[in-house]
């Protein structure tokens, strides 16, 4: 069975995240798909220093394991798309959230590619949309088929109980769904075809400064 990880970047592990990624699940399982919502919590995230250690002998893995980064990284290899939700933390993703999404991407990127992914966010007012773009980049770096719905996919609310009340919100949650357990079959119907994913070129790297 194919299956979904859904990653909540929020501190709040039964918040308003958490009520969107379980409207999502909800419709991916109505379409035979294994879902698993992943808890970041509010525990401490170490951002990236760059120190290589991941590169280093084929490792995959980040040099800190007190966080859940490698904990994830084993989870994302044997899965087959992703949903990555965030609240709205002065018009940006949470910065834990983006720490573990930038070590992530780094020390296991080829454990994402060419795998589904959308990102959904939540927010009392505004700034969902730049939120969106912003964690739509790493799809967009990771050759990650980005994944769409009937309206960006946010919903609005400062509780649990406020979100129930979008009802256009979560309409969109499920449509989300949906559309990712109709894209995550169309892809296994072609691999049984044998159309597969190209292989990337990787040999050239352009340093502006030189």
């Amino acid at each position: 069975m194919m299956k979904v990880l859904l990653m909540n970047g929020s501190t709040t592990k039964d918040g308003c995240v958490f009520r969107a990624l379980t409207e999502v699940a909800s419709a991916l399982a109505q379409d035979g798909i294994e879902t698993e919502i992943l808890q970041m919590g509010a525990i401490p995230v170490w951002d990236c220093m760059g120190c290589g250690f991941c590169h280093n002998g084929g490792r995959d893995r980040c040099i800190y394991e007190d966080d859940v980064v490698n904990e994830w990284l084993d989870k994302v290899e044997g899965a087959d798309g992703f949903i990555f939700g965030s609240p709205v933390y002065f018009s940006h993703p949470t910065g834990q959230f983006q720490a573990v999404l930038d070590r992530m991407f780094y020390a296991g990127g080829e454990y994402f590619q060419h795998k589904p992914a959308a990102a959904i966010v939540t927010a009392r007012r505004a700034g969902t949309t730049v939120s969106i773009d912003a964690l739509n980049k790493y799809f967009t770096n990771a050759c990650m088929p980005v994944v769409t719905s009937t309206y960006w996919n946010m919903v609005h609310g400062n509780t649990p109980e406020q979100i129930e009340q979008d009802t256009e919100g979560l309409q969109t949650m499920r449509n989300l769904g949906h559309n990712m357990a109709w894209m995550l079959k169309c892809l296994e119907a072609g691999k049984k075809e044998g159309v597969l994913p190209p292989k990337m070129e990787t040999q050239h790297r352009t340093n502006f400064i030189q």
